[in-house]
């Protein structure tokens, strides 16, 4: 039962000190989560993924499903239903309330006082960091989990294009009849996860 307690504890931190959205609460989540052996790295990418596709923010998703998982995988006797939901309702409570009271209980101070030095100096220090932060995720998801997972060096090749030829699609407009055309990003998503099944099926 005491990874029900650690859980939200992890998840308060998490909703207290995840500022910039969920790209830049995942270097957080993934020492809050990976680092004590609740989840492995390549169950945390997959996580990733998942939160990415599923309807909402990308934070909650990833605290609902990694809830629902963590128990089962630490104390193999919490690992059914009951239990994994127990713990996906309390992960997700617990990263909403902090910044849902952070918000409510600071936005009429901060729109009160919107022409202050102080809260002024307060953003420009906190924009870098959440650059920053964006920046660490994008790197820490750069690893032998996403793009290597089985060791067969031509699906790394294969998989560092993918990710280039996604990135050129999704940022680069593509010239037709005199006219720029930008691909959608759910387009992007099926014809990444087609080439996935082709691949590697």
């Amino acid at each position: 039962m005491n990874i029900y307690w650690q859980l939200v504890w992890a998840y308060i931190k998490i909703g207290i000190f995840g500022f910039g959205g969920g790209y830049a609460m995942l270097s957080l989540v993934e020492k809050a989560v990976v680092a004590p052996g609740w989840i492995s790295e390549t169950m945390f990418t997959d996580i990733v993924a998942i939160s990415q596709m599923t309807p909402g923010p990308i934070g909650i998703n990833s605290a609902t499903y990694i809830g629902y998982v963590a128990p089962g995988e630490v104390d193999p006797e919490l690992s059914g239903i009951g239990w994994s939901l127990l713990g996906s309702c309390l992960a997700t409570l617990a990263v909403v309330i902090p910044s849902f009271l952070l918000v409510l209980y600071s936005s009429h101070f901060i729109r009160k006082h919107s022409e202050s030095g102080v809260i002024k100096a307060i953003f420009s220090g906190l924009r870098p960091v959440i650059v920053g932060l964006i920046a660490a995720a994008a790197i820490m998801l750069m690893n032998g989990a996403n793009f290597n997972p089985r060791g067969v060096n031509w699906q790394l090749w294969a998989n560092i294009g993918i990710c280039v030829v996604a990135f050129c699609l999704a940022y680069f407009p593509i010239k037709m009849a005199k006219k720029k055309i930008k691909i959608h990003p759910i387009l992007i998503i099926v014809l990444a996860g087609i080439t996935g099944l082709i691949l590697y099926y």
